[in-house]
């Protein structure tokens, strides 16, 4: 798939615990890679879902080895991995920078596309990014809108905060030698003048998502990863979300508050069916699921039908989007110090302030 004058593109994933994902993840962008860099492993704060050492526990480092002995034909991918945890912070205090910078260190691309295990892309979408980087070298950085799968391959949460997230995920970097992996958290990539990519010619996802264009992201499909993704977060940030188990337990193995699925629970979230075509892998690993060739478990699916269609719980979601925003206006203006009294008056009397 990878032709001479297309742009060399370094894959950087971070993974642990990523199984079934693995291999479909990395079948789905070996065609468009120039190398695919996996940084196995997880900090010391994911001890609860890790072995003693550091390592995954459901099979992930294996399924790396597999597949670099028995599909990497191209010799195209790298395993990194370490004797103990990773550390969780670079020098300056950063989470998880450290092992970005694995990856970006050894990356020789012109691109650096940061991936998680759980993303999949359609392969008529990489090839028509590839196209643009071709076309335009003077983009320096594209970013994402998501589909946030939830339970079942045919529901997507859609929430506030999702909604809120201006520009896009960030995931591909124009990528030099001299450039530097700044930090994760967002992501940020500098150039040898310290400038961000993202000030340069930076194509968001807004626009990607007007071109059809979207990251699909199959981060809360499976029960397995919610329990461990909860234990990570609980464990990582307790002071942010010391309530992610509560919310796993009453919102998603359970659904106890409908309008509260996504992991980022502080903010309204619902559930609506997903209604278009899946990346090919995804199509690949849920029927290697049915047939029993790989063994995972699925969350059931009964209480997600029984109101996803119901035009009371579509009248909630209406109200939440409207809402929302009203909420927000309200809040920028509560900050101005001389609003008039009349418009004070009329937020309290409709509970905006």
């Amino acid at each position: 798939m990878v032709k001479n004058n297309f742009p060399k593109i370094t894959f950087g994933i971070i993974v642990l615990n990523g199984e079934p994902f693995t291999r479909y993840c990395l079948r789905s962008i070996y065609p468009f890679a120039h190398e695919i860099i996996v940084v196995e492993g997880g900090h010391i704060d994911t001890k609860s879902v890790t072995t003693p050492d550091g390592h995954s526990v459901d099979g992930t480092l294996e399924t790396l080895y597999n597949f670099k002995k028995e599909e990497d034909t191209e010799n195209k991918l790298t395993i990194i991995t370490r004797d103990g945890f990773w550390p969780k912070k670079d020098e300056l205090g950063n989470d998880r920078t450290p092992q970005c910078r694995a990856y970006a260190e050894r990356a020789t691309g012109d691109y650096l596309w940061q991936i998680d295990i759980d993303e999949f892309y359609k392969s008529s979408d990489m090839q028509r990014i590839i196209g643009l980087l071709q076309n335009d070298s003077s983009i320096s950085s594209i970013s994402f809108k998501q589909k946030s799968f939830w339970g079942n391959i045919n529901y997507i949460s859609d929430s506030i905060y999702l909604r809120r997230n201006v520009g896009g995920w960030h995931r591909i970097f124009k990528w030099d030698k001299s450039y530097k992996y700044l930090t994760h958290e967002p992501p940020t990539i500098i150039d040898e003048n310290g400038i961000d990519m993202r000030s340069k010619h930076w194509i968001r996802g807004e626009k990607m998502a007007r071109k059809g264009i979207f990251m699909y992201h199959y981060c809360l499909l499976f029960p397995w990863q919610v329990e461990q993704k909860v234990k990570i977060y609980r464990d990582e940030k307790p002071d942010d979300l010391f309530e992610s188990t509560q919310w796993a337990e009453n919102n998603y193995f359970r659904l106890g508050n409908p309008y509260r699925v996504h992991n980022v629970y502080r903010f309204p979230s619902w559930l609506i069916r997903f209604r278009g075509e899946h990346p090919e892998q995804i199509v690949n690993m849920m029927k290697d699921i049915s047939d029993h060739k790989i063994d995972v478990k699925l969350r059931r699916t009964d209480d997600v039908e029984s109101i996803i269609d119901t035009g009371s719980y579509k009248i909630g979601i209406i109200m939440i989007r409207i809402e929302a925003p009203l909420k927000q206006l309200a809040y920028q203006l509560s900050r101005i110090k001389n609003i008039p009294n009349r418009i004070r008056k009329i937020m309290i009397k409709y509970k905006l302030a």
